[in-house]
């Protein structure tokens, strides 16, 4: 059932870009599915890159040596 979630959140974030030709931005949704994409997918920029929306944010060495240290 969680995955049925998951696609279900992919599927409103791809839908919303078609109708609005750029990424969907938190605003273009009402609250309650706002908080259930979040809820489904997580953060809105991890949401986006779930749908395949959005390229994951190179590492940065910064973060990569911080990393390195735990």
């Amino acid at each position: 059932m969680c995955e049925d979630k998951k696609l279900w959140a992919i599927e409103q974030l791809k839908l919303k870009q078609d109708e609005v030709g750029r990424l969907p931005k938190k605003e273009d949704f009402d609250e309650a599915t706002r908080s259930r994409i979040k809820a489904f997918l997580g953060p809105w920029p991890r949401a986006l890159e779930s749908a395949g929306l959005k390229e994951k944010k190179a590492t940065s060495e910064k973060s990569k040596k911080r990393n390195n240290k735990k």
